[in-house]
């Protein structure tokens, strides 16, 4: 069963224009059949290229481990080379109710 995942990464490089062009690009390859959206907001400061993806949907992992996982094993060398920093939460499906109490 899916769980809910919301991950943040931060992506920068030396300013040459075009950044969130690119990350789209490794967000499709990354995230392909994985029922995922992202939101890509570019920023320039003190000659970097900075983009901020927000990703959430509905995706296979259950823990952060496996998360991890999983983009070791799909993400390409670029993802890693301009990736500085992220924060990710899953949240699994819990059939038998929910994650506080287990009844509702």
């Amino acid at each position: 069963m899916n769980s809910e995942a919301y991950l943040d990464f931060c992506f920068v490089r030396e300013a040459r224009g075009g950044f969130a062009v690119e990350i789209e690009a490794l967000m499709e390859s990354v995230f392909q059949g994985i029922r995922v959206n992202w939101y890509l907001e570019e920023k320039s400061a003190e000659g970097a290229d900075i983009v901020v993806a927000e990703v959430k949907g509905m995706a296979p992992w259950k823990t952060e481990e496996e998360t991890l996982h999983y983009l070791e094993e799909h993400a390409g060398e670029a993802f890693w080379e301009y990736l500085q920093g992220y924060q990710m939460y899953i949240y699994p499906n819990n059939p038998k109710g929910c994650g506080s109490c287990g009844t509702h």
